[in-house]
């Protein structure tokens, strides 16, 4: 496999990986959560999605033929507080998601070294990926963190709990030797 078709391969994974640890976070919260502001000049999850959403749809939609920054977007407005129910913010959570990885999966590993531009910068489609590939998972940990404080000791890990790295290694070794048989 070469390294661009391998790039791209890797980069849909762990989109999704981020995509699934919103999801299960939202499995947990009821609709009042979503709305939920630790401070005044917190972003409550709302809020975060409408961001996360307009501004996928901006940087995938005719992502190398168009200015990642759309003259539509009104991204001032993602940060405002609005009335929305949890199953519309849903909605958009995975209307942004489906367009960042189906443009992802139109892309062939020679357009990597293309330039595309976002706010009139130039960069490599590898560069403008990697950029996105910071910017989501950063906010998607502030969702999951405001979710863990909401949910606190009802709280349903999404990785290893707290003081069980042991007894998942020792999973982890049973099922490979388990495999090996």
């Amino acid at each position: 496999m070469h390294f661009e078709s391998g790039f791209l391969k890797d980069t849909i994974k762990r989109f999704r990986y981020y995509k699934e640890l919103g999801d299960h976070t939202f499995e947990q919260l009821e609709e009042k959560d979503f709305f939920y502001q630790p401070t005044g000049e917190s972003n409550t999850i709302a809020v975060i999605i409408q961001h996360m959403y307009g501004n996928m749809l901006s940087r995938w939609t005719n992502f190398l033929t168009e200015d990642g920054e759309k003259e539509w977007r009104k991204r001032d407005a993602e940060f405002e507080h609005t009335a929305i129910s949890k199953e519309d913010l849903l909605s958009f959570w995975n209307a942004g998601w489906n367009c960042l990885i189906k443009t992802l999966e139109s892309l062939q590993p020679e357009d990597l070294m293309k330039t595309i531009t976002i706010r009139t910068e130039p960069l490599t489609v590898y560069d403008a990926i990697l950029r996105q590939l910071a910017h989501y998972p950063y906010h998607v940990g502030q969702i999951v963190y405001i979710g863990r404080m909401i949910r606190d000791t009802a709280w349903q890990s999404l990785s290893i709990p707290k003081g069980g790295s042991k007894s998942y290694l020792e999973s982890v070794k049973q099922a490979q030797q388990h495999s090996a048989k």
